[in-house]
């Protein structure tokens, strides 16, 4: 059976929740049964975690500083933001979340060592965190050994399931081919110039992509690049695009690095009204370094954009510019950052405990019909249902949606033919 989960996106004024609590008392205000304020500890927490009478203890695992910096700050403030809404409303099961901050610092060895002291340390009951494949490659043995709970926001290569991780960003059925799909249909792209960061991610994807543009559309890679996270030299990549002259650039350069690649390829010429370029990699949260006039005209395949035109973005765009600032950005795994923390919420008080195991079991079928970006159900294999989307960059750093599934996609991480 599916839960549903409606979260109000307006996180409410200090005076004004306390005239709520006092009038509504804390259970009717967080929409929970009377029992599940009763529940005692010992009945919702039979494996030692974090959790008392009146508080439970999360983890946050993103790189603050390092060069993934400029991609996973929107994903800690989403996921703070959604629990500081949860948290005014009345918490998970009748009490607060107190989140636990670590600095994964772009450094994958790093990532692991944190996952080892919130899950062993900490006994944390659940962790929102990661953004590079890599990182989650570093911490997953963390997370099965010690049995913790990851909720991981990034699109991803797909080629992965665990039981211990809910993954609610798109997977590569998802992203990868249908962003191949549509230029091909759309732009009639035939020849394809593959363009990535040097790790994990990037290359896995680049499988994927050429196996589906070479044994499904019968079309041909004409270059395929790496280069290593944070670089910054690019010159003779250009020279390889303007001999090989391909149709299309499908690209997955992340981090920082993403400022001097599209510096570059504006420098050589290659702009979006000469060439047809889609990335995987750059959302909003890149854009306030890459600059709009760097990107203007090339095109992103996300499942969310900022300028999504319905009314949960639009409270939840609302409230993010509140705490953060009018400035403030939202991209794509800014937005299933934040869809964690409601997820976890919705699984928690479906299975009435904090556990592990009954929180992984009661996952699936949960809906969250308030998300941002629509609406996301949990499939079976933990990953979210949702749309994809391919948005073209403008000028001032904001996108265009010019395509849109018609339906839900189901996520689908082990694709026969491509493993």
């Amino acid at each position: 059976m599916s839960q549903t989960h409606d979260a109000p996106f307006q996180l409410p004024h200090d005076a004004n929740r306390r005239r709520l609590l006092q009038a509504m008392g804390a259970a009717s205000l967080a929409g929970l049964p009377a029992w599940s304020q009763a529940q005692p500890t010992s009945a919702v927490n039979t494996t030692k975690l974090a959790v008392t009478d009146s508080e439970v203890v999360v983890g946050q695992l993103h790189s603050s500083t390092g060069t993934m910096a400029i991609s996973e700050t929107g994903s800690i403030q989403a996921e703070q933001l959604a629990i500081d809404q949860i948290n005014a409303m009345g918490g998970v099961l009748g009490r607060k979340i107190r989140v636990i901050k670590e600095d994964g610092a772009s450094d994958w060895p790093t990532f692991a060592e944190k996952a080892k002291k919130l899950l062993i340390s900490d006994h944390c009951a659940a962790v929102f965190g990661c953004w590079t494949s890599a990182s989650r490659k570093a911490v997953l043995p963390v997370f099965e050994k010690e049995n913790g709970l990851l909720y991981y926001p990034t699109f991803y290569e797909g080629l992965e399931q665990s039981k211990n991780v809910i993954y609610t960003g798109q997977e590569a059925t998802q992203q990868i081919l249908y962003s191949l799909d549509w230029a091909q249909k759309e732009k009639k792209a035939k020849s394809f110039f593959l363009i990535g960061s040097d790790y994990i991610w990037p290359r896995t994807s680049m499988k994927i992509a050429r196996k589906h543009i070479e044994a499904f559309q019968k079309g041909k890679v004409v270059g395929e690049e790496y280069y290593p996270l944070g670089s910054t030299n690019f010159g003779s990549l250009m020279n390889k695009i303007k001999l090989q002259k391909p149709d299309c650039l499908f690209v997955a350069v992340v981090g920082g690095s993403n400022v001097a690649f599209y510096k570059a390829l504006k420098a050589a010429g290659i702009t979006g009204d000469k060439q047809l370029l889609v990335t995987l990699s750059v959302t909003e949260d890149e854009m306030t370094g890459v600059g709009g006039e760097n990107f203007n005209g090339f095109y992103s395949s996300m499942k969310y954009f900022q300028s999504l035109d319905n009314e949960n973005n639009k409270k939840f765009v609302e409230a993010f510019k509140a705490k953060y600032g009018p400035n403030a950005v939202i991209g794509d795994v800014t937005q299933a950052g934040y869809l964690g923390p409601w997820l976890w919420k919705a699984a928690v008080e479906k299975a009435g405990s904090f556990d592990v195991a009954k929180v992984t079991a009661a996952s699936p079928g949960i809906e969250l019909k308030t998300a941002p970006e629509g609406y996301v159900r949990v499939d079976a294999n933990h990953h979210l249902w949702s749309k994809s989307r391919i948005a073209q960059g403008l000028p001032d750093g904001t996108f265009k949606v010019v395509s849109e599934s018609p339906e839900l996609i189901k996520p689908d991480p082990f694709p026969k033919g491509y493993q």
